[in-house]
């Protein structure tokens, strides 16, 4: 009789009684592979996970996806959130395509497993940090029930470690909560970021310093968990869990491999050749191989070039292009090829509606059925070796890294059935760059180059030059390597060294998390050591392209006007493009001298032409115009640049210096230019293009023109839409409401004549301010109870101790008695009368406001409250800190600006009672802990003023 070890409504799970079988491919549309069926049984079902997965690449890893879903949804003790991190950000997110696909199939086909994950009538909540989707933020939404997040290890690390890229330091909390808690981490292509997976394992294994010292508070607060993912061979220790039995065993004793679809996969011919560079350069025999396996463009192959630099990918690409030519010339019947470049610095927008649908009708994407009848060659950098399912039939590529060249041959002939060819160009050992000894890592790369040498000579023959590379090759070569130990040297002589790294302290954790502080002493302004450790690298900068600038001609924008603006306009993902800072550098300078030069020339409608229309009275371009800023990751104004800043002889060495120290700020900041600048072709940096540069900024056809691609499953729509318009402008539909304006002239009584607008959308959240403004006016009593109601079932569904459940329940009464100040209703537009609302219908009177939090004025109603005043001392210190926190303030600090309840001697006590309070509470909950129970109370709020924005819905379309 089979064990059952799980049940969903009348169906029993179990070994041997096929119900796992038939859920997993209710939601795969695949029956399990051998390996998956038992990871499900031995690990998942238990509620537990191995430290590692060790599987070939293209055997399905993330189903684990799958595995956790089900698992889940029949009372298996995993973690709620699954987050899936991946290293590289590639043109097709095909995790996250994974992740819709479950969903979908869970709405559609196994609707049955959603009683279990308590979704009700909800849809599976799936998000994604990086690659082709903005973050839909539905992961923090509900922390009570399951979630897939998908992202990459800056965006993922940088968040859980509380300084999450681009994201305001009032959200970090809130995002590090439910990253740090309650979340299993799968890490894909663990090789790629060993510091990353050594950050996680101190924390998961170092919950006694990072968590709840009390082992009942211990209890409370759900664990972290790690589960790393490679196909190289490359594991941390721990459980690791591996295909078991091999093709050249025993009939009896072949274990996973029995599957047909894995022993086609292993069995994958791919014959690998190494072929010496001679006098050509790399470019060019790159392409003069690759040219040669299409048989000079007569055969409809679909070859891969590889290279690691993105300048001899752009340069290989041209070459083959003048192969064609000079073939077309001696054949006038030759089809025409098609080439297309995976590279990084390309604008996200492009990266998907360029890249990734020339990859699909091209067939380079695995399971492809299209019929080709002319050669593709898709040229590409690290960027196109992990993280995308390509599948090619030849790959010609440079001599990397151990661990490269396994992602690279992974890419080439993944389902089987056919014979691929790998060509390596060797370039020899790396020749000094100076005369003398070498440098250490001149040394260090000779040795790697000899002995990836020793390494590919390790793999089985295949005729007198060639090897065979493939899956099941790589894999016993792995295993060879775990007993013989010259072996496993020479592997890790030939694979790529981890770098340095620092160690994660309490201490530095504690500086981190004290968000409300734009600066500290003990706060490393950078994380990135931490994610990736110490390592030489360009720095980056993120270039985007707006139509609206916060300038106008009168008096000066000041830098918070200019933060204002673009909190409330945040650069969206769909608009990044990020490349080495000397390169934007270099950019905008060409740029703006063009820029310049025509404006001296009286050349200005030669400028590119920024929109069908005007542009609604921006201002015309001078010499004086202010053409860009530079924001750090937090929305902090780090530069601002005029087009005169460029109008400097060459003989004035001194402002050439000056302006050089101010480029050098561009370092890791965002760079938001004017799109009159142009300099962007395809995607692609151009200092030569006059081709508008289509921006985000209040154009329908940005969002419309990525949805058409197919990007249906989370469709991509910009939160804001911004506008220039007179004083007596037409206002917007009821489905949009001002977040924000600036105004750029006045008339001669002073007022407002022509304002820049910012409108979002209802339900959009830039800042926390726009929680407080809906479609739809709420009194304060009402939102009150509704968070209480929230904010009880929450705690209830995590399964929270009662004293904490009644603790969070009044927190959430309570949270919004601030509301209440007369200065608060006047600033929001709240209706005239004795009534008190929570929710108005905006826009805010700011300078009225004057800094108030009304999460401040709230403590003082708490004290008052009579069930508060009969709480225990440490949960009344945990009530009051919940209110002040909602907002994500409180973290030591909060502002009594406006506040007008007491004497400013005692609003400054209650501050430093605040601070205070949190030590006390981080103290014992641990950062991660602390962050979490706000969470509940900030989630609890947000599902409340949701509701009020769909109630009576039709009125907001």
């Amino acid at each position: 009789m089979p064990s059952r070890i799980g049940r969903v409504g009348n169906e029993a799970l179990g070994e041997g009684d096929g119900v796992f079988d038939r859920q997993f491919e209710a939601l795969t549309s695949f029956v399990p592979l051998s390996w998956q069926a038992r990871l499900f049984r031995d690990y998942f079902m238990h509620g537990r996970a191995p430290d590692a997965i060790d599987i070939p690449t293209g055997l399905g890893k993330t189903a684990v996806m799958a595995l956790w879903l089900i698992a889940r949804a029949n009372g298996a003790a995993l973690p709620r959130r699954l987050v899936y991190v991946v290293d590289r950000r590639a043109v097709v997110d095909q995790a996250s395509d994974f992740a819709y696909t479950l969903r979908e199939r869970l709405d559609a086909q196994a609707a049955y497993l959603k009683a279990g994950l308590n979704l009700d009538e909800r849809s599976l909540p799936i998000s994604t940090l990086r690659g082709q989707y903005a973050d839909n933020k539905e992961w923090l939404e509900d922390p009570s029930v399951p979630a897939i997040i998908v992202g990459t290890v800056d965006m993922v690390g940088s968040r859980m470690l509380f300084e999450g890229y681009g994201v305001s330091r009032r959200m970090r909390p809130y995002q590090a909560a439910l990253l740090g808690t309650d979340a299993l981490i799968v890490l894909d292509e663990a090789h790629l970021v060993p510091p990353f997976e050594r950050l996680i394992e101190a924390i998961t294994r170092g919950s006694g310093e990072f968590g709840p010292r009390d082992p009942q508070d211990a209890n409370m607060v759900p664990a972290l968990r790690l589960m790393s993912l490679s196909a190289t061979g490359r594991h941390r220790g721990g459980t690791v869990f591996k295909l078991q039995g091999h093709l050249r065993g025993s009939p009896g004793n072949r274990g996973d491999v029995e599957d047909d679809i894995v022993r086609r996969r292993l069995a994958a011919e791919k014959v690998l050749t190494l072929i010496p560079k001679g006098t050509q350069w790399l470019d060019e025999a790159l392409a003069a191989h690759a040219w040669t396996l299409s048989e000079k463009g007569a055969a409809p192959i679909r070859c891969l070039v590889f290279s690691n630099s993105r300048d001899i990918a752009q340069k290989a690409r041209k070459r083959i292009k003048q192969l064609e030519r000079e073939e077309r010339a001696r054949n006038a019947n030759l089809r025409e090829l098609d080439t297309e470049l995976l590279i990084g610095a390309r604008r996200v927008r492009e990266r998907q509606s360029v890249t990734a649908e020339w990859l699909n009708s091209k067939g380079f994407v695995a399971g492809s059925e299209v019929e080709r009848t002319s050669p593709a060659f898709l040229f590409a950098t690290s960027a196109g070796e992990v993280g995308i399912d390509l599948d090619a039939d030849h790959i010609v590529c440079d001599l990397v890294a151990w661990e490269r060249l396994v992602q690279r041959f992974g890419r080439v002939n993944r389902r089987g059935g056919r014979r691929a060819k790998i060509l390596i160009i060797d370039e020899g050992p790396p020749s000094p760059k100076k005369a003398g000894a070498p440098t250490l890592e001149e040394t260090r790369q000779t040795e790697r180059y000899f002995a990836l040498r020793r390494l590919l000579n390790e793999l089985p023959e295949h005729g007198s030059d060639s090897r065979f590379a493939s899956p099941e090759a790589l894999r016993l070569l792995r295993a060879r390597a775990d007993a013989e130990p010259a072996l496993d040297a020479t592997m890790k002589a030939a694979t790529t060294p981890e770098p340095l790294r620092p160690a994660l302290t309490r201490a530095v954790l504690d500086a981190w998390a004290m968000t409300s502080l734009e600066t500290h002493t003990g706060r490393p302004d950078d994380v990135a050591p931490w994610l990736r450790g110490w390592v030489e690298q360009d720095p980056q900068t993120t270039i985007v392209w707006r139509r609206h600038l916060p300038v106008r001609n009168g008096p000066p924008i000041t830098p918070a006007e200019i933060e204002s603006y673009f909190e409330a306009a945040p650069p969206h993902l769909t608009e990044h493009l990020s490349a080495e800072t000397f390169v934007v550098a270099q950019w905008l300078q060409e740029r703006l001298a063009a820029l310049l030069g025509k404006l001296a020339a009286g050349q200005e409608d030669e400028i590119a032409a920024t929109c069908e229309e005007d542009l609604d009275g921006s201002e015309t371009l001078s010499s004086n115009s202010e053409i860009a800023f530079a924001l750090s990751q937090s929305g902090r104004l780090i530069e601002r640049f005029s087009l005169g800043d460029f109008a400097i002889p060459k003989q004035d060495k001194e402002r050439r210096r000056a302006l050089d120290r101010r480029l050098n700020k561009l370092a890791d900041a965002i760079l938001i230019v004017d799109a009159r600048v142009g300099g962007i072709n395809q995607g692609l940096l151009d200092s030569d293009s006059w081709t508008y540069a289509e921006t985000a900024d209040g154009t329908d056809p940005w969002m419309a023109s990525l949805n058409e691609q197919g990007v249906d499953r989370q469709p991509l729509t910009i939160g804001f839409r911004v506008r220039v318009v007179a004083t007596n402008g037409r206002r917007l539909r009821r489905a949009w409401g001002e977040r924000y304006r600036l105004a750029l002239e006045w008339d001669a009584d002073g007022v407002p004549s022509r304002i820049l607008i910012v409108d979002k959308r209802q339900g959009d959240s830039a800042n926390e301010e726009d929680r407080s403004t809906s479609c739809n006016y709420q009194r304060l009593s009402e939102h009150q109870s509704w968070t209480e109601v929230k904010a009880r079932k929450l705690g209830e569904r995590l399964g929270l101790c009662p004293e904490l459940i009644g603790a969070l329940a009044l927190a959430a009464r309570l949270h919004d008695e601030g509301k209440r100040s007369r200065r608060w209703q006047r600033a929001f537009r709240a209706p005239p009368g004795e009534e008190l609302y929570a929710k108005t219908k905006g826009p805010i009177d700011f300078a009225l406001l004057d800094g108030y939090r009304h999460e401040f004025g709230s403590l003082s109603w708490v004290q008052k409250d009579e069930a508060f005043v009969c709480l225990p001392e440490a949960l009344k210190d945990l009530v009051l800190h919940l209110v002040a926190a909602h907002h994500g303030q409180a973290r030591p600090v909060i502002s009594t600006s406006g506040c007008e309840d007491a004497p400013s001697s005692l609003l400054q006590e209650r501050a430093r009672h605040v601070a205070l309070r949190f030590a006390r509470l981080q103290r014992r909950w641990g950062p991660w802990g602390l962050a979490w129970l706000e969470s509940l109370l900030r989630a609890a709020d947000q599902q409340a003023s949701r509701d009020n924005d769909n109630e009576q819905g039709a009125a907001c379309a």
